[in-house]
């Protein structure tokens, strides 16, 4: 079953265009959704929720057309965010607020994940760290049993062990594959650790959205010396010379029997920086 699916999705402004962008989170998975600041991954998000409106393309959210059941579906969706709103505000009065929001709140699941994080709800929102108010915001969108959690860089200024520590959390979120996660973020350690699926774009066109094994298994990196550079460099989808040779990042269907050049196994930086100096080369 498919959660969240989106066809030809785009949005065009003066100096940016997001360009039909199309990618699938089947239910009980997550997906990792990555590219550099600037690549279009918040304004697809906001196309998705009809934060902005989208120019076109179709959102499905359980299979049913999100312009048309917006209100219903939203009721099934919890958003994750690594900004804090409302700083001044108390937790419980936050929580109050937000609750009469849904009729599906389930008081008890709030309280027991309050209790797991051990949120102080007397508190107020600035008083709390990074990381406990990103912890905050997924209990929100648990309590009322969401079914698809979208985070919109959930880690971004937390310290390793906390980002670890929530990593741990959104894959126990899922394991019983009632729930989904959207993760975008630019840390893409975090997501080689806990991401079934990832959808790469680079300014605003989608590049790769498969499972991430097999976006990490369709590239390797080279690396040779300069002589070799010119038999190969048509092959690469971009490379960097040095003072040795050069650099590079090559589709694994594109590399020839025995190639001389050393070959190695890309991490999705990689890939990213590869694409962006592909992006930079062809300005």
């Amino acid at each position: 079953m498919i959660s969240l699916e989106v066809k030809n999705l785009s949005k065009k402004y003066e100096k940016f265009e997001l360009k039909d962008v199309s990618f699938t989170v089947p239910k009980g998975y997550i997906m990792g959704f990555i590219g550099e600041n600037g690549a279009g991954k918040t304004t697809t998000i906001n196309s998705m929720l009809n934060v902005i409106k989208k120019d076109s393309g179709t959102v499905n959210v359980f299979g049913k057309d999100f312009d048309t059941n917006e209100l219903e579906l939203k009721k099934d969706i919890g958003f994750v965010s690594g900004k804090s709103f409302y700083e001044k505000k108390k937790i419980a009065s936050i929580t109050q607020v937000y609750k009469r929001f849904y009729t599906t709140w389930d008081e008890d699941m709030y309280q027991s994940y309050l209790k797991r994080f051990n949120i102080d709800e007397s508190k107020k929102m600035f008083e709390l760290s990074k990381g406990m108010q990103t912890k905050y915001s997924l209990a929100l969108a648990l309590s009322h049993h969401a079914k698809l959690l979208i985070l919109d860089e959930p880690t971004s200024g937390l310290d390793p062990v906390a980002r670890d520590n929530l990593l741990e959390i959104f894959q126990t979120v899922v394991e019983e594959g009632e729930v989904s996660i959207i993760f975008s973020t630019h840390i893409t350690s975090d997501l080689e650790k806990c991401a079934d699926y990832i959808t790469f774009i680079q300014n605003g066109k989608l590049v790769e959205s498969c499972a991430k094994d097999d976006l990490l298994d369709q590239y390797r990196l080279v690396n040779g010396s300069k002589e070799q550079l010119s038999s190969i460099k048509d092959r690469l989808v971009a490379y960097k010379e040095n003072a040795f040779g050069f650099n590079g990042l090559i589709q694994t269907s594109n590399v020839q029997p025995n190639e001389l050049v050393q070959l190695g196994q890309p991490s999705l930086d990689d890939i990213m920086i590869y694409y962006a100096a592909k992006e930079e080369n062809n300005k």
